[in-house]
Order: structure tokens, then sequence, then C-alpha cells
């Protein structure tokens, strides 16, 4: 039996199957929370994760996620939560916004700026800054009459 070769591509690639708990439809790579994934030249993957907002409640669930699908490389794994730089809404890949959308998320954008994500119109008010987690608010449009919510830009 062929061991697989486990590089930083690869771990990519397994890391773009950790969905986010909670937002199913996107992977943690189109959510740009990796921040950093290696192979160590021991033979050991290291990844450097990065929390939309401090005290995110879903992060200790991510690095569990991630841990447990990197195990299968068979290496020692290494899941770390970083704060070396911190993550913006730019790093949402254009796959994630594009996912976010499909999901009735609208992608982060300046709030003059949000679109419905089932009718694309621009027609929207904001309910709340407060959506149920620190990095979304809660918008309703006025012409599909959906509520919704929006990741704020950071």
């Amino acid at each position: 039996m062929i061991a697989p070769v486990v590089d930083e591509s690869a771990v990519r690639a397994a890391l773009g199957e950790v969905f986010d708990p909670e937002i199913p439809t996107i992977s943690i790579l189109d959510l740009g929370i990796v921040h950093r994934a290696e192979v160590g030249s021991d033979g050991a993957i290291r990844i450097d994760l990065l929390p939309t907002f401090v005290g995110c409640p879903a992060i200790e669930l991510i690095r569990s996620a991630v841990n447990d699908r990197l195990q299968s490389f068979g290496r020692p794994v290494e899941v770390s939560v970083s704060f070396e730089v911190p993550w913006t809404s730019d790093r949402i890949s254009p796959e994630g916004r594009e996912r976010l959308r499909r999901s009735g998320f609208a992608p982060p954008a300046d709030i003059d700026a949000v679109h419905c994500p089932y009718c694309d119109s621009d027609r929207v008010a904001m309910d709340s800054i407060f959506g149920p987690t620190l990095c979304r608010s809660l918008f309703y449009c006025r012409d599909c009459r959906q509520p919704f919510e929006a990741f704020k830009p950071i």
C-alpha cells in the first residue's frame, strides 16, 4: 500500500471539505479563516486559524473538525488559533461569496450596498445590526419581503 502524498495542496484540499458549523454551505477555506497550512520537515501538519471575531463561539468546533479531518493523513496534527493578523471579510473567496448568496446570506458589503440574496434588490432595510453571531446583521428585503442575514464587512 502506497502512503498518500501529504503536502500543502493535499492539506488545503482536505480543509476545503471542512465546513463552517454555523453556515454549512461554506468551507473554512472559502471563508478565509485558514491563515496557515503547512507540512513541516518532521511530517507534522500545522494549521493556524483566524477567528472571524475574538470570542467566536464556533472556533473550538472548527478546530476539532479540522483535527478530525486531517487525522486521516496519519501524521501529527497541530491546530492553533492565531491573532497574528485580523480576519477580514476580504478573505472570503469569490466562490465563498457565491455560496453565501445561494444559501440566503448576503456577502459582506458596505451597509448601503447590501443586496437581497434572493432577488438581488438593493431595497433592503437593516432590522438589527446584531445578528445571531457577532459577524452578521439582520436585514429585510422590501421587494421580495424575505428576511435574511448579511455578513458585516470587517
